[in-house]
């Protein structure tokens, strides 16, 4: 669990780090997440953090890692990681407050063993300031032949 905090407070700084002061390259992110599993909602929690460098225009390259557990059994989860690219439908470097935004990509669930699976989502920020804001997302994970679990993030932005 030690290592997951600080590899959770590493991809934070590093997105925080890269960022200007008058120009937004990227941007960092930490949220909580219930997951809907079949007919189940709630009983799967994830926490996470994870950041995005913009590359040209609305196209960005991300990471996130994520601990996910039963609720009431924290010891019990696994680790997700996700390498996503993004688009932004809102350039990074305007000051709109609603930034909607689109992802999908590679995500490796990990624990004793790992898994391949892919996932795709959507969902939005909504800046107060030039450097923090809130955001908003659904991502669903699959393998090849099934849902696996889909989760709605809640969370801090910042850049």
């Amino acid at each position: 669990m030690k290592r997951l905090n600080l590899l959770l407070i590493i991809s934070a700084l590093a997105v925080t780090l890269n960022a200007q002061a008058d120009r937004h390259s990227g941007q960092g992110y930490a949220f909580v997440a219930p997951h809907a599993t079949g007919d189940e909602f709630g009983n799967i929690l994830s926490l996470g953090a994870g950041g995005e460098v913009f590359l040209y225009r609305g196209l960005a390259a991300g990471s996130d890692i994520a601990y996910v557990f039963p609720r009431g059994y924290a010891n019990e989860g696994i680790g997700l990681l996700t390498l996503n690219p993004s688009y932004h439908f809102v350039n990074a470097e305007r000051s709109n407050r609603f930034a909607p935004f689109v992802t999908g990509g590679y995500a490796l669930a990990f624990r004793g063993g790992a898994a391949s699976l892919f996932n795709f989502g959507g969902g939005t920020h909504y800046w107060f300031s030039r450097r923090l804001g809130v955001r908003f997302e659904v991502r669903n994970y699959r393998t090849t032949t099934e849902v696996a679990t889909t989760e709605f993030r809640f969370g801090i932005a910042f850049r």
